[in-house]
């Protein structure tokens, strides 16, 4: 067989997308170890989305040892590199000060740079960050867009906190129903905080009709679900109930949840 038939029958190298494809089926596996030889190689290519990977791996202790720093150096390349999963993790080490110096403000930069770039998990984050967060400057009016941004992708969070937003007056006029609408979706989403303001908004008939049977089925669910605020409105809600109707109150809240219209 001469050269040319050697080089004709020689089968090409794998593609980018390929080499991701195998490192992603190794990692469900749980070889880290094999995902990351594939991830590594292309990391120094200048693959940022396999930066990523890398760094998360080193922050999770994924096949290798747990290493905050290196975990920053590998989000830095990603981030760097414009990889959004990179920038949003790397804004969460910051944030999170774990091994790392905590620094919001960068974290807030970096949430900013992935929110911008369409990452519905950064956009809640900077929401949330906007209006709630420690050693920034508060801006509701931003805080809502980048909610409303993220709830557009389905990001129950950001329905709770839009709902939070117009309950509380923060940046817009106060309305009881436009809150409940937005805890409705957050709350049909499975967001236990959502369904815990609208369990008290039925029961106190705030921004809906009263509905004492609805309050208990969606504070059962928000107190199931782990809700710090569901304890708050749960004893007056059950107050209001015979025996029966908690009954049916809790069978309901053990149905599968539909979506709100």
């Amino acid at each position: 067989m001469g050269l040319f038939d050697a080089l004709a029958r020689r089968k090409p190298d794998p593609s980018v997308a390929e080499q991701m494809t195998a490192a992603y089926e190794a990692a469900d596996r749980g070889d880290y170890e094999r995902a990351l030889a594939i991830w590594t190689p292309l990391a120094h290519s200048g693959v940022a989305r396999a930066a990523n990977n890398i760094g998360a791996c080193f922050s999770e202790g994924l096949g290798v040892a747990r290493d905050a720093k290196l975990a920053e150096r590998w989000l830095t390349v990603a981030a760097d590199g414009g990889d959004t999963v990179g920038q949003r993790n790397l804004a969460a080490l910051y944030f999170k000060g774990d091994g790392v110096m905590q620094d919001n403000g960068r974290a807030l930069e970096l949430y900013r740079a992935a929110a911008e770039q369409g990452d519905a998990v950064a956009q809640d984050m900077l929401s949330w960050m906007l209006l709630e967060g420690e050693g920034i400057d508060s801006d509701p009016v931003a805080a809502r867009r980048w909610a409303e941004a993220a709830a557009a992708q389905g990001v129950a969070a950001s329905m709770t906190r839009l709902g939070m937003i117009f309950h509380n007056a923060l940046g817009v006029e106060r309305d009881a129903a436009q809150a409940v609408w937005w805890w409705q979706r957050g709350a049909t989403r499975g967001d236990a905080d959502a369904q815990a303001m609208l369990g008290a908004a039925c029961h106190m008939g705030m921004g809906i009709a009263r509905d004492a049977l609805a309050a208990m089925t969606w504070l059962l669910r928000a107190r199931n679900g782990g809700s710090a605020l569901a304890p708050r409105f749960f004893d007056a809600a059950r107050a209001s109930l015979s025996p029966a109707e908690f009954i049916e109150a809790e069978r309901r809240a053990a149905l599968p949840l539909e979506p709100a219209s």
